[in-house]
């Protein structure tokens, strides 16, 4: 640390709150060490940038939600990054593209969780995040670097960016395959960039259909060069017609049509952009949109639940309780569901030693076998709402639902409100899952004089569906549990985490 940067900065720094920037350098030292990421970077070139610096930028970066031109910008001008970094008061900094090139070095060496295991690392060394406590996860969207298109966009786009890169590699091939003159009147210009009217939408459906089978028929022929077809954009094409178009053989010839919507494939596998085919079409809370989705754990402890005494640690500068540390991030396309990820996020927190003793998720996350599993694989107990009894009668607020019914396990047979009992019990499958189905005889439940109130039924008698013994009593209990005042109190704990899935989801 230069000491006159120290100086200026520690100066500057007592007329106010002190900086998140200088309190990291002050507890954590040098974070992020060179050596840490020497496989990612070659030894010989012209010099660059410290891969622990940038590391360290990135991570206030995430903190202060700074675009890398804003980051570039503190970085040259503040002196609370420079001290941070440990610069000399004029050190110029660095351009804003060195950010994103170190992002990428990172992804194509596959470190991309390298910063996050070194933070939480350092910051179990100090106490300040470790197993046991509470923890919260939640999800958000995240938008692709692509411009949403409609199916008729997306089918002239993905043929345009084939021919691109057919005319950058194979010129001379391409201008003898197609007609070049035609073509480039069709397909020079970006398809978003001009809009047809919709009564010519269908037409110019099937000419992109046309074309590109012409095209796919001349890149596979016989006397086309065979790594012509290895082309990344040929071969999304490729894929964008088997799921878009087929042709089908009349008397008149082979015509090309377009798939129905009910015969497209399922949201998983459809290809949203011919740039960036991992990119899916999503759904959550009622907004689409095209990317994936990212599912972000925090720690969320109350200040009662931690004492720095008990691990000989002093509280950080200016802090006001434990902080909310991340522990753990997951990026999935987006027709992953929450409930997909919930084991995924556990056994990413056990590899850390983070697991968390209580887990604060949302219903998406939650099941009965999720509950369980959950605390009998990894001991963590979830705490989440789970979705209500749907019987007719709980939705209606009236009658008996199932919870008036006394279930006697192991007798195998449920009592009735009126004290009568069930005739039939039975395991069955519903809907693909394990379940017990319950009936009670049809002579009793006919005269009942409460007949109305407990089923709809006009001739039958009552029937319950209950999941396996010990999925049902923990769904029994938790339904309890969260229609109470306390449990809804420690709930509010997991609204918490919409703070950082906000964050994550901004601009830069």
């Amino acid at each position: 640390m230069p000491e006159l940067t120290a100086q200026v900065a520690r100066a500057v720094a007592a007329r106010g709150p002190y900086p998140l920037a200088m309190r990291v350098r002050d507890e954590l030292g040098e974070l992020f060490a060179d050596a840490e990421f020497a496989e990612a970077f070659g030894s010989r070139g012209r010099p660059g940038w410290s891969p622990g610096q940038l590391a360290l930028v990135t991570v206030l970066q995430f903190a202060e939600n700074l675009t890398d031109r804003a980051a570039a910008h503190r970085v040259r001008y503040g002196m609370d990054l420079k001290y941070a970094l440990g610069l000399e008061l004029g050190d110029p900094g660095f351009d804003a593209s060195v950010l994103s090139e170190f992002r990428t070095r990172l992804v194509e060496h596959g470190m991309e969780e390298k910063v996050l295991d070194l933070l939480l690392t350092a910051l179990k060394d100090r106490g300040l995040v470790k197993a046991g406590g509470r923890q919260r996860t939640d999800s958000t969207r995240v938008l692709a670097a692509v411009r949403d298109l409609n199916r008729l966009e997306l089918a002239g786009e993905t043929l345009r960016a084939a021919l691109e890169a057919l005319a950058c590699a194979a010129p001379d091939w391409l201008a003898g395959a197609v007609p070049v003159r035609e073509w480039a009147e069709r397909y020079g210009p970006r398809i978003h960039s001009w809009h047809p009217p919709a009564s010519t939408s269908k037409e110019m459906a099937q000419v992109y259909g046309r074309d590109g089978f012409v095209l796919l028929e001349a890149v596979h022929a016989l006397d086309a060069p065979a790594w012509l077809r290895e082309l990344p954009a040929v071969q999304v094409l490729r894929t964008m017609w088997v799921q878009n178009y087929h042709r089908a053989v009349t008397e008149a010839g082979a015509e090309v049509k377009r798939q129905e919507s009910k015969d497209l494939p399922p949201g998983r596998l459809r290809l949203g952009s011919p740039y960036d085919t991992d990119a899916r079409y999503g759904l959550k809370q009622g907004s689409w949109w095209t990317g994936y989705k990212i599912h972000i754990s925090e720690s969320c402890d109350d200040a009662a639940d931690q004492d720095p005494a008990a691990d000989g640690q002093a509280p950080i500068p200016g802090a006001d309780g434990p902080p909310r540390l991340i522990t753990g991030i997951a990026t999935t396309d987006a027709t992953v569901t929450d409930a997909e990820m919930t084991e995924p996020v556990h056994h990413m927190l056990a590899a850390r030693d983070l697991l968390p003793a209580e887990h604060f998720l949302d219903s998406g996350y939650a099941s009965a076998e999720l509950i369980v599993g959950i605390k009998k694989n990894f001991g963590v107990t979830l705490v989440t709402p789970v979705l209500m009894n749907s019987s007719p009668q709980a939705r209606a607020g009236a009658g008996f639902n199932r919870t008036a019914f006394t279930i006697h396990w192991d007798k195998r047979e449920a009592t009735c409100p009126r004290g009568d009992t069930s005739t039939w019990w039975s395991p069955a499958t519903l809907r693909g899952t394990k379940a017990i189905v319950i009936k009670f005889d049809k002579e009793t439940c006919r005269p009942c004089p409460v007949r109305d109130q407990c089923t709809r039924s006009k001739t039958g008698g009552r029937t319950l569906s209950l999941q396996p013994r010990e999925l049902q009593e923990v769904l029994d209990h938790a339904r309890l549990q969260q229609g109470d005042e306390q449990w809804r109190a420690e709930y509010a704990t997991r609204a918490g985490i919409e703070g950082s899935t906000r964050l994550s989801r901004s601009p830069g």
